[in-house]
């Protein structure tokens, strides 16, 4: 009997990875558009700190050939495996340099890279070379990036948008087993992190302090609908800026008289703007005359996070699970 349950059970395995094999040509629907691949891509370029990791955790860094727009460091545990995949850029590459590496697919996260108004280059200008494009659903679906710059979310970021993309790259690279499984681990994860946090002590509310281009103007935080939004929200915290853009711009008076109860402040190795620094930001905190009498401010309830954590990648979950441990370390939650 145990000779046959071994063998069915086999069988039924062999079966499910049969299932799972990608037929190709695969055409996936992608920001729009249709994306065709004939084939697995063996050399891929990937414009995104967020996207390169997911690759890196489908197990396909072997095939990553140039990697850019990096603010922080590489996922832990991957730090010998981002050593050997060239960088081609800390923040823009230029076209020619990722033509050069000779890709048969190039993944970016953000339309403002690679797009309609695409600072690299459009999705078009690659494909007339015969390279595809994949762009993270987290960046269009949902999402008006017409305008340039970061954006305005039509609807809610939810990390299903970065279940999506996992599920597409590995459907892409025919790896369906190891994206199944790493989207367990992360959903596995997000509701573990929810239950830490059975309810709030009365209005909690938050801001969420991305950088801002220079220290004495209006600094960039979090809108409604972005992934900070997604956060807040998964913990029962009210974001006290309105916007539905991505990142707006919105004066530290105006925020003072919001008084939120937290401030979270994004912390990163990118040094494109001087509150890049989380030194400087919380240098700044304890010593402008307006923050330094806010309450969150004054009583210590500001959350360093990883800035990663900040924009719609798979480092979100991270987010919510740093928030839950400092809300419940700090006795705001029940």
């Amino acid at each position: 009997m145990r000779a046959l349950l071994a063998a069915t059970f086999l069988a039924l395995g062999a079966g499910h990875a049969f299932a799972d094999q990608t037929e190709y040509p695969l055409t996936l629907k992608n920001c729009g558009q249709d994306v065709t691949f004939a084939e697995a891509p063996k050399r891929v370029v990937a414009v995104g700190q967020s996207s390169t990791e997911i690759l890196y955790l489908l197990g396909l860094a072997e095939k990553v050939v140039g990697t850019a727009l990096w603010i922080g460091p590489v996922l832990p545990g991957y730090e010998a495996v981002n050593e050997n995949v060239p960088r081609l850029a800390d923040n823009d590459p230029s076209f020619e340099s990722v033509v050069a590496t000779r890709p048969d697919m190039v993944a970016t996260q953000f339309q403002w890279q690679i797009g309609p108004e695409g600072v690299v280059a459009t999705p078009e200008q690659f494909l007339e070379l015969g390279i595809p494009v994949y762009t993270s659903p987290a960046d269009c679906v949902g999402k008006d990036n017409s305008g340039g710059g970061d954006g305005l979310r039509t609807a809610k970021f939810s990390t299903d948008l970065i279940y999506q993309e996992i599920d597409d790259l590995a459907r892409i690279f025919n790896v369906k087993a190891q994206g199944d499984a790493l989207i367990a681990d992360l959903k596995a994860r997000e509701e573990a992190a929810r239950r830490k946090i059975a309810g709030l002590k009365g209005d909690v509310s938050a801001v969420f302090w991305f950088s801002s281009a220079e220290l004495d103007i209006d600094p960039y935080v979090a809108g409604q609908s972005g992934a900070p939004g997604y956060i807040m929200s998964t913990l029962g915290l009210r974001n006290v800026i309105e916007s539905e853009e991505e990142w707006p711009t919105v004066g530290w008076e105006t925020i003072a008289r919001a008084d939120p109860t937290v401030i979270v402040a994004g912390k990163m190795d990118r040094r494109r703007f001087p509150a890049d620094d989380i030194a400087v930001k919380l240098e700044f905190l304890d010593s402008d005359p307006v923050t330094g009498l806010m309450p969150a401010v004054t009583q210590k309830r500001i959350v360093v996070m990883d800035a990663q954590a900040m924009n719609p990648t798979i480092r979100t979950i991270d987010g919510i699970e740093v928030l839950a441990d400092a809300l419940a370390s700090s006795g705001l939650a029940k």
